[in-house]
């Protein structure tokens, strides 16, 4: 199988499949004479994990972690189960996270009058400044 083969039944990019080749994320595929790479079908099941672990926000590492655990027989579902919760845990984390930036965010836009003065409590907020552009001209 070529590479737009396997792009079409991974749904990655060609590029997208070269960056995880040269990361190391997969198995380096044969090379024929003229030096154009041949894959397997171990190929398509190490992207196929690798898109659908990147798409659930497992980073590059844990990739590496799982592709790693994929390919070892001896793996036991346990350490799997437990690296997915842990993203989970991690993932909630960032949830909560972004609620606390996103009210954050909301409380300033309604601090300010949003008119077309210069004055602007959301940049005096976030610049730690407390004094306005028409203080200075007094």
């Amino acid at each position: 199988m070529n590479i737009s083969d396997v792009a079409k039944r991974t749904g990655l990019t060609s590029k997208a499949i070269r960056f995880y080749e040269e990361k190391g994320l997969v198995t380096a595929p044969m090379r024929s004479e003229n030096g154009y790479r041949s894959y397997a079908q171990k190929h398509i099941e190490e992207l196929t994990l690798l898109r659908q672990a990147r798409q659930v926000g497992f980073t590059l590492d844990e990739c590496q972690e799982l592709v790693a655990l994929f390919h070892n027989p001896e793996r036991h579902s346990a350490d799997v189960k437990a690296r997915t919760l842990e993203k989970a845990a991690e993932i909630a984390r960032h949830i909560e996270e972004l609620k606390v930036m996103r009210q954050r965010l909301l409380t300033l836009a309604q601090s300010c009058p949003g008119d077309d003065g210069a004055n602007c409590p959301i940049i005096d907020n976030l610049s730690g400044c407390c004094h306005h552009p028409q203080d200075s001209r007094e």
